[in-house]
């Protein structure tokens, strides 16, 4: 008796016996948005030869000004947004502040008379303030580079910039927690809070918060806390 072929083993299914859920998309990558080394301001430009001299046009009576009128300010006048605060005189010093515009002179000395030797282009880059005289404080940026400039060219926020090449915003303060966005150097944002001596701080950079190490960040004293 003949015995039967064997059966062709069955086909491989088509789909796979367990399903797998889609890769987990890597955490954006923030650079900066602009310099944050202090620029040689540029030369001043040629003062054009002097014209012939004209005869100068008949005086006209100014119109008479009438006299200012003072307004009161209003008793429920709001507070001026957290990044418009001015820096606060009443800290000691060494402490930090930020600066409160794209362009900022930092002068030889404490007054206009001085010259400009450098010229930052970075609004929001922290500072640290070493010394005051009246109205002008004398600074140190990261790079060690030293000058003053006048106190309503500087704000009280709390601001950092990232001093290594590459740091990893964590969602957790711990190693193990998952990335919210990989800050490259130069990135500048945000202290919402850090305790004293503690190894993590937590922060903001645009839209992202979680946190950073302390030892990645420059704009914090040694052992210094930062009240959310």
């Amino acid at each position: 008796m003949q015995e039967a072929a064997p059966k062709a083993p069955a086909a491989a299914p088509r789909q796979p016996v367990q399903q797998v859920g889609p890769a987990a998309k890597p955490p954006p990558v923030v650079k900066p948005q602009g310099t944050t080394h202090a620029q040689k301001p540029h030369a001043a430009p040629h003062k054009p030869a002097d014209k012939p001299h004209e005869p100068s046009p008949p005086a006209v009576a100014a119109p008479a000004v009438p006299a200012p009128v003072v307004v009161a300010p209003p008793t429920n006048a709001a507070k001026p947004a957290d990044g418009d605060k001015p820096d606060d005189t009443s800290k000691k010093v060494p402490r930090f502040a930020a600066l409160r515009s794209d362009e900022v002179n930092l002068r030889a000395g404490p007054g206009t008379r001085y010259p400009i030797d450098w010229l930052y282009k970075r609004r929001d880059l922290p500072v640290e303030i070493e010394r005051e005289f009246e109205g002008w404080r004398l600074i140190r940026d990261m790079d060690g580079i030293r000058g003053w400039v006048h106190q309503a060219t500087l704000t009280g926020r709390r601001n950092f910039v990232i001093k290594v090449s590459e740091a990893t915003m964590r969602a957790d303060p711990k190693e193990q927690a998952g990335a919210v966005a990989i800050l490259k150097s130069g990135v500048i944002g945000r202290i919402r809070a850090c305790e004293a001596s503690a190894e993590w701080c937590q922060v903001q950079v645009a839209g992202h918060r979680g946190y950073l190490k302390r030892d990645q960040i420059w704009g914090l004293l040694p052992n210094e806390a930062v009240a959310p």
